[in-house]
């Protein structure tokens, strides 16, 4: 999920020389916006899709997203960094001062938001969407429990997904683990250096009010 270390795993890659997608390249794609209306395909058969080994941030986390890849992709393997839920939360009401994270309409999509989503959007004019871009507009205020049960459960079902799968392709590893590096290295076949580290996009952790 979001802020559990996706740009430091995004770098990590790029570090040993993998082609990589990280923010740049999805914040300059439609792939978010086909995610959220069903269209894989132009994803996959996407000129800059294919040009990459290594995809990080979204829509890559987005719910049930690994389950299509997993099917498309057999021989694809999965990273999935896990940290501790109230930290987590922090470090969501952080990224963009105690609002929803990029776009509202698909951030609601994935925390169970809909009704107030669309309630806001009926009763307040100046809350309809341009073009489909609505950005940091409802606040994560008095939501903490709600979002990280979210969180813990997309973990849960994730891990579960892949343990009966055949050669288990899913890497996951807390994110506060010191040997995290050298145990992702591990499992990709590269030796780690003991002193390696990447911490990507460190919050300042504020509160909301």
């Amino acid at each position: 999920m979001q802020r559990s270390g996706t740009t430091s795993v995004g770098n990590f890659f790029k570090h040993f020389d993998y082609p990589t997608a990280g923010y740049n390249v999805k914040r300059s794609s439609l792939w978010s916006k086909y995610y959220y209306n069903g269209d894989f395909e132009s994803i996959f058969t996407d000129k800059e899709f294919l040009s990459y080994q290594v995809f990080e941030d979204n829509p890559w986390w987005s719910p049930d997203f690994y389950k299509v890849l997993y099917h498309r992709f057999p021989d694809a393997k999965f990273v999935l960094m896990i940290r501790n839920s109230d930290d987590w939360f922090k470090s969501m009401v952080s990224h963009s001062g105690g609002k929803t994270l990029g776009n509202t309409k698909r951030h609601c999509n994935i925390y169970r938001r809909e009704q107030e989503f669309y309630e806001r959007l009926d009763n307040d004019f100046n809350f309809k969407p341009l073009n489909d871009i609505v950005d940091n507009l409802l606040t994560l205020e008095g939501l903490e429990e709600h979002y990280k049960s979210i969180y813990d459960i997309h973990n849960r079902e994730v891990i579960e997904f892949f343990n009966d799968k055949k050669n288990n392709p899913l890497f996951y590893c807390d994110l506060y683990d010191n040997r995290k590096w050298q145990k992702l290295g591990n499992f990709l076949g590269h030796d780690v250096q003991d002193n390696f580290d990447i911490h990507s996009n460190k919050s300042k952790l504020i509160k909301i009010s």
